[in-house]
């Protein structure tokens, strides 16, 4: 399997060429060069598999057994700056950089990431949203000797191997909520993806091209460059990211887009690169008719408030005693619409992305009653530690000497650092 960039001007890569880098040296995002297709046979094998088990047989199709065994293929994503931390707390030879936008996480996001004190963890303090500290790292990665010189990757969507395990999600969903897969065709399922850069967007874009029989709904906070891109075909920013309840998706720059694009062109770069760096010159391009056409087939969409995420909340806790995180909820605040529309359709799944435990605030505006572990609550006590990067400064040049100085401490060894 072999990876290319969607602006089509660098060259190609392995899987491991993939995974240890960020942006393609064009500017792009890395794709598989073709995807895999997936028959009814094969789906139906797969139906009794665990999460883990499909894991593992999606990625041993974008991933060579000579760089990576089958046996060792197991492994799953999570909220990506704790996640990303955690997994590399016992590497002797990794360190990794951390940007936390101030002001727009929860608090017991921003404690899980500054209250871990190991000499490898690095955690910046960014006065600024995700679509802002994007920039300086993006910068970071089109430094294509800066990045082989010290090792570099990331650890975000940008990188491929985020959007591969994503990918489980779709198939897993749609074996628990198809009724039989003994017909031909294969049922369809509606899976409703919250949405905020668009990777796991992407994930489900792909899981569909390879065959999956899924119906793709992407549900937007009023942060809605997505929306109105599948809607109108209006990729175009607007004035400012508004902050909401699901504060991890006050995105304006959904970079998976690009990837989206590319796979929905008929893998044509050439469309993706030019409406691409359009974007990134106007911050706005209209798509054309028939890229707009297929997108708006693969992908229905829908913008929530932050009024219809405490609404869903409130009702699923009073019908289901379940605690749904702001995120799940802009997902079930479509489901519920729709219910309520009683609209006939076809099974649908809910993605939840997160746990309400770290998003107290929008548990109490939605008047319920936050529940809160210990090891969560025990955070409050914990030192923390964190660089800050204010707005006066210059973003890509802290990193950038970040990253310098770590690979001086390493004296002449050979580090690998994560932005």
């Amino acid at each position: 399997m072999w990876y290319i960039s969607t602006r089509g001007l660098a060259p190609r890569v392995d899987f491991e060429g993939a995974l240890f880098s960020g942006y393609a040296p064009d500017g792009g995002l890395y794709v598989p060069e073709e995807l895999p297709q997936l028959d009814g046979e094969t789906l139906r094998q797969w139906r009794s598999l665990s999460y883990p088990g499909l894991v593992k047989e999606l990625c041993s199709l974008f991933i060579g057994p000579e760089l990576i065994p089958r046996d060792d293929l197991n492994g799953t994503s999570g909220d990506t700056g704790s996640a990303a931390i955690e997994s590399v707390l016992e590497a002797k030879n990794v360190d990794i950089i951390v940007l936390l936008p101030k002001g727009h996480c929860s608090r017991i996001q921003e404690l899980q990431m500054t209250t871990v004190l190991r000499e490898n963890v690095h955690v910046f303090e960014v006065e600024g949203n995700s679509d802002q500290l994007d920039v300086p790292i993006k910068a970071v990665f089109a430094d294509l000797p800066f990045v082989e010189k010290h090792n570099l990757m990331s650890l975000n969507s940008v990188n491929w191997s985020r959007v591969l395990v994503q990918m489980a999600h779709y198939f897993f969903a749609y074996f628990r909520c198809a009724p039989s897969l003994d017909g031909c065709p294969l049922p369809t399922v509606e899976v409703v993806v919250p949405t905020g850069a668009a990777g796991n967007l992407a994930a489900g874009c792909t899981a569909q091209k390879m065959g999956l029989p899924i119906r793709l709904v992407a549900v937007v906070n009023h942060n809605d460059i997505i929306h109105r891109a599948i809607r109108q075909g209006d990729f175009s920013l607007s004035e400012a990211v508004r902050p909401s309840l699901a504060s991890a998706m006050d995105i304006q720059m959904p970079y998976n887009m690009e990837r989206i694009f590319w796979l929905l062109s008929g893998s044509n770069s050439q469309v993706t690169r030019a409406l691409m760096e359009q974007f990134e010159r106007t911050q706005s391009v209209q798509l054309p008719k028939e890229l707009h056409s297929k997108l708006s087939e693969a992908v229905t969409s829908q913008s929530v408030s932050d009024e219809a995420i405490t609404r869903a909340m409130g009702r699923c806790w009073e019908e289901n005693r379940y605690l749904l995180c702001p995120h799940s909820a802009v997902a079930v605040s479509y489901h519920y619409q729709q219910l309520d529309r009683q609209q006939p359709s076809t099974p649908r799944c809910c993605l939840a992305p997160a746990s309400a435990a770290k998003f107290p605030e929008a548990v109490l505006a939605a008047g319920l009653t936050p529940e809160t572990p210990v090891d969560i609550l025990a955070l409050e006590n914990k030192e923390t530690r964190c660089t800050p990067m204010q707005r006066e400064d210059d973003w890509t040049l802290m990193l950038r000497d970040a990253v310098e100085h770590l690979s001086q401490r390493w004296r002449g060894a050979s580090p690998s650092a994560s932005a």
